[in-house]
């Protein structure tokens, strides 16, 4: 090299994504596990978009129609929803304790409060299967029962995604060497519960608390 020359990457402050190979030749590097969620922070992006069209579609409905509520309907009861919220958005804290638990390789304490969260969901999804059972609506009584079924069954039905995710995670904690390359689908897993979880709270301010 020509003294007088230097080597832009020694100006420029970015280090080249590069490895060299014992025969000399370069070899990039990719950070899978960083792209894999920048994929998936994309996806939960692509929901919000779905959800927040079914609540300005809601919101819509609900300040033009003016039999908003289905005959003989005054309003929902709200008590055990409460609970069921306080429930779900509770599961959010043990789902982080469950990660803290992880990354210092305690895979039992890992194991424990995840499976408090999978129960914790499942009580949830119990409890709107009965307030559904108990509600003196279906799906086709008017506009306020289409949206009221088609918004908390969509939700619950990625409350029950991420469910079957927990599950498929705490099955994979028992396989040895599992975490060697990283926590993505423990990660990502805890990401979509807290993103479900946050679309609940908002849905329960819009069907429960404005009514």
């Amino acid at each position: 090299m020509n003294p007088t020359e230097i080597d832009p990457s020694l100006t420029s402050g970015v280090i080249p994504s590069q490895t060299h190979t014992s025969d000399g030749t370069a070899e990039h590097s990719h950070d899978e596990a960083g792209n894999s969620m920048f994929g998936f922070i994309i996806f939960l992006l692509s929901e919000s978009v779905i959800f927040l069209s079914f609540f300005a579609g809601y919101i819509v409905y609900k300040t033009t129609t003016a039999d908003w509520l289905p005959a003989g309907v005054t309003g929902l009861e709200i008590k055990e929803p409460a609970i069921n919220t306080v429930v779900l958005v509770s599961s959010s804290f043990v789902i982080y304790i469950a990660e803290r638990y992880l990354h210092v390789n305690n895979l039992w304490g890992f194991r424990a409060f995840w499976l408090l969260t999978m129960a914790m969901g499942s009580y949830f999804l119990y409890g709107q299967a009965v307030e559904w059972s108990s509600l003196p609506f279906g799906f086709t009584d008017g506009v306020f029962g289409g949206t009221f079924y088609l918004l908390t069954g969509f939700h619950g039905l990625h409350v029950l995604t991420g469910v079957l995710l927990q599950l498929i995670m705490l099955g994979r904690s028992f396989i040895p060497g599992n975490y060697d390359n990283g926590e993505f689908g423990v990660a990502a897993t805890s990401l979509f519960w807290h993103f479900v979880d946050v679309i609940w709270i908002i849905l329960f301010v819009l069907i429960y608390i404005w009514q």
